[in-house]
């Protein structure tokens, strides 16, 4: 997915020098501390007192298919050309942009990952990965036309029959979870999102494929 980078966001070290900008005058000492006021350790800068504040970051995507009469249904899928998982088959998706709404999001990371435009249907499902500190929404789509390719972000697009879907090749646990629930809703035009599959957290990958 995008940037679906399920990898750890971990705290500055004590006294860690932080990114600075060329040209600003001062350097940013951050130390990690609890501010008055609040009850969770935050990176405070010993200088000027600014405390960053580091939540959970949002990343929406989508299952998007393509049905005709001589292929039946196949799922749009993007071999990334990052890191994380490069070389992995993945959704498209990634982070949230400011001044977007989730759909808006979703529709932009199925653009620059496949160039694609996609119809979304309704929300799939939510997944918490706490040990990263995301929070994914993926959502039912389909394409608006069969035309695609890849973007910068993926060294190849392609459409998968459910039965040539690379499993052994998926970048992340978040995308199985987000394939097989589809598979589950198949056939149903309204559905109560799904959410993580009972007892994942996303540190694992689900013993076999389905």
């Amino acid at each position: 997915m995008s940037d679906f980078p399920e990898k750890a966001s971990r705290p500055a070290p004590q006294g860690a020098m932080k990114h600075r900008e060329p040209g600003s005058e001062r350097e940013m000492l951050f130390a990690r501390r609890v501010p008055t006021g609040d009850s969770q350790p935050r990176d405070i800068c010993g200088h000027c007192g600014f405390i960053h504040y580091d939540n959970p970051k949002i990343v929406v995507g989508s299952v998007v298919t393509h049905t005709t009469e001589s292929d039946g249904e196949r799922f749009l899928m993007c071999r990334r050309a990052i890191e994380p998982r490069k070389g992995f088959w993945t959704l498209p998706a990634g982070f949230m942009e400011h001044g977007e709404t989730t759909e808006d999001g979703a529709r932009r990371e199925a653009r620059e990952e496949a160039n694609a435009d996609i119809r979304i249907r309704d929300m799939l499902a939510i997944y918490n990965i706490p040990r990263i500190g995301q929070v994914q929404i993926m959502y039912r789509a389909e394409l608006a036309s069969p035309n695609f390719s890849a973007g910068p972000e993926s060294l190849e697009v392609a459409l998968f029959k459910w039965e040539d879907i690379p499993w052994g090749e998926l970048a992340f646990p978040s995308v199985h979870w987000a394939l097989t629930q589809f598979r589950a809703a198949a056939g149903q035009t309204v559905i109560a999102p799904f959410t993580n599959p009972e007892g994942e957290t996303g540190g694992r990958f689900p013993p076999r494929a389905p």
